[in-house]
This record gives structure tokens, C-alpha cells and sequence, in this order.
């Protein structure tokens, strides 16, 4: 990849992050799908392989997620059995 597109690259999706922090959302959205585009138009193979695999990173990440929900509903019944303070025993 040659050095301009690896700034344009990184440029886009860093002002992206600065305007999604920033409350600025379709504006990031834009920038972050300029950099994306730009990305996969440099590593197209790469690309269909994380499209091809998406469903199992999406499954993956459901199980992450539904396993500390049940963590914190856990932690919030001890809470709530215990007490509301947070050093009763």
C-alpha cells in the first residue's frame, strides 16, 4: 500500500473516532464509510473472508455478551438479597 492511501486511510477513520466521540454522528458515519471503503478497495480478499466469517464472530460475540448479562443479573439479585450497601456481608 502506497503512503498516501495508508494517510488516507487512517486519516478517515481517526476523524471518524473524533466526530463519533464527539456527538457528531453522521458526519463519523460518512468518514468511517470513506476509510472502509478505501480499506477494502486495498485488501478485497481479506474483506470476503471477514464478510464469510461474520456469522460466527457474530455468534461468538452474542454468547460474550449473553454471559455477563447473566453475570451482572447474578450480581444484582446477591445485591438486592444482601442489602443495597455494598460491603454488608
Amino acid at each position: 500500500m502506497t503512503d498516501w492511501k495508508r494517510v488516507f486511510i487512517y486519516g478517515s477513520l481517526g476523524a471518524a473516532a473524533f466526530l463519533l466521540i464527539t456527538g457528531r454522528r453522521p458526519a463519523g458515519g460518512v468518514l468511517a464509510g470513506v476509510g472502509l471503503a478505501a480499506l477494502a478497495s486495498e485488501y478485497p480478499e481479506q474483506i470476503e473472508r471477514l464478510w464469510r466469517d461474520a456469522p460466527e464472530y457474530l455468534d461468538k460475540g452474542t454468547r460474550v455478551i449473553n454471559t455477563v448479562a447473566a453475570f451482572v443479573e447474578r450480581l444484582a439479585e446477591q445485591r438486592t438479597l444482601r442489602g443495597t450497601s455494598t460491603y454488608a456481608m
